[in-house]
């Protein structure tokens, strides 16, 4: 127990800068796939400066955050047993599940767009960025209270919001396209 709060304290850094690397990786995907549509010799130069900064990222960042993360919570939970007891954390490594899930989804498109695939729309990466808010939220929630329950209402709040964040990009978005026409 000597050393928990230090553990716990790597624990939120790696846990801040994997949530960090996955919200800026998918931001770069966004501009990637909005690089395809510039003229040569832009288009080239700009995919591959992309190409760079999101392998860096991906590799000097957000996956050894996601493993020095997911150690030091192995640690925590070998220090306080009893947590595995409890419905929240239950409910919270539902999300930890899920967040690896996302992270896995973002290594594929990662590696799709290393290869100069272009499989989805900067909509749907804007829209994808979401995701990882929503369980960033979920979770923090979930361990402050303590509480499955009270999380629920949490959850809900998260997800209208959510819903009025869509609604007002797809606003933006015609509003947009209208000023471009």
């Amino acid at each position: 127990m000597e050393y928990y709060n230090y553990i716990k304290s790597l624990h939120l850094i790696f846990i801040i800068t994997w949530f960090a690397g996955l919200f800026y990786i998918v931001r770069l995907f966004v501009y990637h796939i909005e690089a395809n549509d510039k003229p040569s010799p832009e288009k080239e130069i700009l995919i591959k400066q992309y190409q760079l900064m999101s392998y860096r990222l991906w590799y000097i960042i957000t996956w050894p955050s996601a493993v020095l993360a997911t150690i030091f919570a192995v640690m925590l939970l070998i220090l306080m047993p009893g947590w595995l007891n409890e419905s929240w954390m239950h409910v919270k490594l539902a999300f930890v599940l899920l967040l690896f899930l996302y992270h896995l989804k973002c290594h594929r498109i990662f590696k799709q767009l290393q290869r100069g695939e272009v499989k989805h729309t900067t909509g749907f990466m804007r829209l994808w960025n979401e995701g990882a808010t929503i369980i960033l939220f979920a979770v923090v929630f979930l361990v402050i209270l303590k509480n499955a329950v009270n999380w629920i209402y949490g959850v809900v709040g998260i997800i209208l919001f959510s819903i009025l964040l869509m609604l007002g990009y797809k606003f933006y978005k015609r509003i947009r396209e209208k000023n471009n026409s």
